[in-house]
């Protein structure tokens, strides 16, 4: 009887001696993954990236290690997608543009439809892509999507009304590069790290960019104005997307922890994108930028032109086999989210450097 109650005590013992070691066993062995990012090391959108590298190590108790590879030192933005699906990367961040019709439904989410600010275009995209499910995901993990503030072109010539885009060569990818086109200008396709280059170069007279953009890529220093045209604003569709091989093979506690932290930093990415919009707006002024505010009569000539974009989205997706009220259907609803979200910022007191005037931080709470 002792014998049997000494093996049931030592059975006990081994067994919480196992619980207690396991994790420290998980942490000598953690399982690694590889994070690639083509965006300047010392951008906000890179470093918070750090933030999110940190805390999944440490909410993980290191089960989880992730090895940084910023500035494209992996994978550049049009390699992205296809690094991600294939396991070069697993675990990246990039714009959807960088693969034209690669996510044409999502798409639909960076068409010319006004939006005011970043947090609301995060917010927009993420109720899109959560209703709509699109297959064209199917082949990745989506950790989160946001959304970029409302580009603006950002010029060496300043541009007042559509008549002074003619002849003037913008770079803009996908999308964004038929709006340059409808409102009268060249649209190129250049990338975004090889953009200030080409514009001190004179190879091409300005980007289509948010605020940001001045500061992070260093525009205002080669640029002198920014024509601030939210009224017809699109927006770059983000993602953070995981290998399905690597986000299946992650323990199911593991997973719980993982997911968590991603709809956290969801939230956290919609506002970092509104903080910087201030950063950048104020690094412009510091140069000496002009920021040029159209008129309400070239607010209306702007729609007019940019319409023929959502028409021209429209027939390419029918095309593709989707049916007119489908995606007249999409639009209608990124348009009520887009009003919906705009008055949710105003009346959380969320300010934007953009937008309508009750968003502007003098404004915030009148």
């Amino acid at each position: 009887m002792r014998r049997k109650i000494l093996i049931v005590v030592a059975g006990i013992i081994c067994l919480g001696l196992g619980l207690a070691i396991s994790p420290v066993c998980a942490a000598d062995n953690p399982i690694e993954l590889k994070v690639a990012n083509f965006l300047p090391p010392q951008a906000k959108f890179s470093t918070i990236i750090d933030e999110f590298i940190n805390d999944v190590e440490t909410r993980t108790g290191g089960r989880i290690k992730l090895r940084y590879f910023k500035g494209g030192s992996l994978l550049s933005g049009p390699g992205m997608y296809k690094g991600i699906e294939t396991g070069v990367a697993d675990i990246g961040y990039a714009h959807v543009y960088y693969t034209p019709n690669r996510m044409p439904v999502t798409e639909a989410a960076g068409l010319p439809l006004g939006y005011p600010s970043a947090w609301v275009s995060s917010r927009v995209l993420t109720d899109f892509y959560h209703k709509l499910k699109p297959k064209e995901w199917d082949t990745v993990e989506v950790l989160w999507l946001n959304a970029a503030s409302p580009s603006f072109i950002i010029s060496k010539q300043p541009i007042r009304k559509l008549d002074d885009l003619k002849g003037l060569t913008i770079r803009a990818p996908g999308v964004p590069g038929e709006i340059i086109k409808a409102l009268g200008g060249t649209p190129a396709p250049t990338p975004m790290m090889e953009t200030y280059d080409a514009i001190a170069k004179g190879v091409i007279h300005g980007t289509y960019a948010p605020y940001e953009a001045l500061k992070s890529f260093r525009f205002a220093e080669i640029v002198k104005y920014a024509t601030v045209s939210w009224q017809v604003g699109n927006t770059y569709p983000w993602y953070m997307a995981m290998n399905k091989n690597s986000y299946k093979k992650l323990p199911a506690d593991l997973k719980e922890i993982f997911d968590k932290l991603c709809g956290e930093y969801s939230e956290r990415y919609a506002l970092m994108w509104n903080e910087i919009e201030f950063t950048g707006k104020n690094y412009g002024a510091e140069k000496g930028m002009e920021f040029i505010e159209l008129s309400d009569t070239e607010v209306v000539g702007w729609k007019n032109a940019v319409s023929t974009v959502i028409d021209d989205y429209i027939k390419r997706m029918v095309d593709k086999g989707f049916s007119k009220e489908q995606i007249k259907d999409w639009i209608s609803y990124l348009r009520e989210r887009i009003d919906y979200y705009t008055k949710k910022q105003i009346e959380y007191r969320i300010p934007s450097p953009s937008g309508p005037a009750a968003m502007k931080p003098e404004n915030i709470g009148k």
